[in-house]
């Protein structure tokens, strides 16, 4: 009779222990504000919030809180994941473009796949390179960014190459792309073209569909470690180990402007998914900055990490909202208006953070680490 004790899973084979996961639903919030819509003509319509229980079933999505982005900081830890098939660092974490699962890319060659509502493991996926003799061989995945119809991802390796998965983490291509590690992927805001940046100094223009190069931007000094295609116009970004940050013609492959803002070398750039006025760079100087694009100078400082900062993330929904992490795991939230933190997570990590990224809904911000997990924060 132990099968039917409480606590316990009878599934015809064994007895199992009831494990409670822990989750972020938002199938009860989503409804909601399909309902408000229809009578919330502007902001002064809204439920005001309260640090109370009897409030949790009035929370929306933030999408319903625009005109306030303080109620989507994520500062409440979790769930954290650890890669089943041994402990290796994870390099890039990115949701799919329909929030339903989550994607860490370890040292290991890995990609795992984990259910974003109750953050269980679902699957694997191995980056792998086939050697003479027929062994093969694990490459570590250093980026991976989805394409804005949500129909392919595009992933660079330590080994210079480039690769297509679908949505079912199936490679259906891959080609050499650089000589030395692949450090950034972007795409075109219409889909039909890439650009890499890798350890070689050179960012190249891909058409998607070919696999063809189209163009190369040669300028930076040393190994170019980050790059962003603008939004909605042909403009890409970069930074480099030269402490640059340099503007670019996709089509002609021509240098257009160069910040010189940094002391140390780039880590991490990316214009504002919305109006791409803004553009958001991190270095190991300690320092963020935002670029105004349409005056072409510094706009602010963000000073308040203690070390490096490795990686960055816009929030999806709030324009002025974005998260920074640094060497040593702590994970700050700033406003484009103010040089200092609106919110910091101290020693969120045991290690140093190599990325980030907010769940489409906006509700959830995943990190990747040094210390081998990936976790979930949401709004507290």
């Amino acid at each position: 009779y132990q099968a039917f004790q409480p606590g316990n899973l009878f599934d015809g084979k064994r007895v199992r222990k009831a494990v409670v996961r822990k989750t972020v639903d938002y199938f009860n919030s989503v409804p909601r504000l399909l309902q408000n819509r229809q009578w919330q003509w502007d902001t002064l319509d809204a439920d005001t919030m309260q640090a109370h229980v009897a409030y949790y079933r009035l929370v929306v999505p933030p999408m319903g809180e625009r005109h306030n982005p303080a109620q989507s900081l994520p500062c409440k830890y979790v769930q954290m994941v650890i890669n089943k098939n041994g402990r290796q660092p994870v390099f890039a974490v990115s949701f799919t473009p329909d929030g339903r699962r989550l994607i860490s890319a370890s040292n290991k060659g890995q990609l795992a796949l984990w259910n974003a509502l109750t953050f269980n493991f679902e699957t694997i996926a191995d980056n792998i390179e086939a050697l003479p003799g027929g062994d093969v061989n694990y490459v570590p995945v250093r980026c991976m960014r989805w394409s804005h119809n949500g129909v392919w991802m595009v992933s660079g390796d330590q080994n210079g190459k480039i690769k297509y998965w679908q949505s079912n983490m199936h490679c259906v291509k891959e080609f050499a792309a650089h000589k030395d590690p692949v450090r950034g992927v972007s795409w075109a805001p219409m889909d039909g073209k890439l650009v890499s940046g890798g350890d070689d100094g050179l960012l190249r223009v891909w058409d998607f569909a070919s696999c063809r190069e189209e163009s190369v931007c040669t300028g930076h000094g040393w190994d170019v470690k980050c790059v962003d295609w603008h939004p909605h116009k042909g403009l890409i970004a970069s930074g480099g180990k030269d402490n640059l940050v340099k503007l670019w013609d996709p089509k002609s492959g021509a240098n257009l402007a160069t910040f010189h803002g940094h002391n140390n070398t780039i880590s991490a750039c990316r214009f504002n998914p919305h109006s791409g006025n803004l553009l958001l760079t991190s270095s190991r100087d300690n320092l963020l900055k935002l670029f105004d694009l349409r005056m072409m100078r510094e706009l602010r400082t963000l000073r308040g990490h203690p070390v490096e900062v490795n990686a960055i993330a816009w929030h999806p929904v709030h324009e002025t909202l974005l998260s920074s992490g640094d060497a040593e795991g702590n994970i700050l939230h700033w406003f484009t208006d103010c040089s200092a933190p609106a919110a910091r997570i101290d020693n969120g990590h045991d290690g140093n953070i190599w990325s980030m990224e907010y769940h489409p809904l906006g509700h959830v911000l995943c990190t990747g680490s040094n210390d081998c997990t990936s976790k979930f924060w949401t709004r507290n």
